[in-house]
């Protein structure tokens, strides 16, 4: 497996030989250790069917079935479709997804460690997903804002982006809101963990799921502190012209996959409709998604 590394906002790892057939355990686990360094890579002149696809992400971790079935890919539930492309004249996933600053999976207990996107069909207007690296957005707070967040613990809800479900037409909105809560009721995260492979102090927070902040006695604090993080990293910038954020265009072929515990990130959709479909997968690793996560909301319950 060759590689390089291309340097910027972000630096990423760009494969051009990848064969998926051929590739060996420990060039998986090389491409693995690139990803926590570098943050994204991309795999090239990839063509694969979504059985191949799904294969190769269960030899990078273990993919999870998205909990909302109208997403599924019919053939591979794992795959989670983005599309508006219609097949045999009905729905084939979601359209327009994604156009909010998030991690995948952030509003629940044990969200993801890789996101692999693999597009199908790119538009011809520009297209393609923002990007920003949390440890760098840790990094560059003043030390009075990281001593803060350091001290305190974020809350986290998929609320005000659910997408209504076919299921949900005529329904009163109480009665969906109701459901929301509880399927997906709301989770609290370290607003600032640690990576567990970099080591790496990262700020976990999003402008898409993050609903407010509490300190470790429960207490919540005013949205303006929430804020204030949010500005700091840029997730506030609605032309999205400021320095950390990073813009990953694609080409026919690549398979992009990213570090769900390092980035944020934020679809770019084309202004004039065009037909644009992609498959996602995500993977849980062989680590925790950092120390604590897996006992860190019934912890905070025992201290409410």
């Amino acid at each position: 497996m060759k590689y390089e590394i291309t340097n910027g906002t972000i630096n990423q790892v760009i494969v051009d030989d990848f064969d998926p057939e051929k590739v060996t355990d420990a060039e998986l686990k090389k491409l693995k250790e690139l990803i926590y360094k570098n943050k994204i890579a991309v795999l090239k002149n990839q063509f694969l069917t979504p059985e191949q696809y799904i294969n190769l992400s269960k030899r990078l971790g273990t993919p999870e079935e998205y909990y909302q079935p109208m997403y599924h890919h019919p053939e591979v539930k794992e795959i989670f479709v983005s599309s508006n492309i219609p097949k045999n004249g009905e729905q084939f996933g979601v359209p327009k997804t994604g156009k909010f600053w998030h991690a995948d999976y952030a509003f629940m207990p044990k969200p993801f460690a890789f996101t692999l996107i693999y597009p199908q069909v790119i538009p011809q207007q520009n297209r393609g997903t923002f990007f920003i690296d949390m440890g760098k957005a840790y990094n560059n707070l003043s030390d009075e804002l990281k001593a803060k967040a350091e001290s305190l613990i974020c809350r986290h809800s998929v609320r005000r982006y659910f997408k209504i479900r076919p299921t949900d037409i005529y329904k009163p909105i109480s009665e969906v809101l109701k459901e929301i809560e509880q399927e997906t009721p709301e989770v609290q995260h370290s607003c600032v963990f640690t990576h567990p492979i970099t080591q790496e102090k990262t700020l976990y927070i999003s402008e898409g799921f993050s609903e407010g902040l509490i300190d470790k006695n429960g207490k919540s604090l005013d949205q303006g502190e929430l804020d204030e993080l949010l500005e700091a990293t840029g997730q506030k910038d609605k032309a999205y012209k400021n320095p950390a954020i990073h813009l990953q265009t694609f080409e026919k072929g690549d398979i992009l996959i990213w570090d769900n515990r390092s980035l944020v990130h934020c679809a770019l959709h084309t202004s004039a409709p065009e037909p644009a479909e992609s498959f996602r997968i995500t993977l849980h690793d062989e680590f925790d998604f950092y120390e604590g996560v897996n006992d860190f909301n019934q912890q905070i319950a025992a201290v409410a």
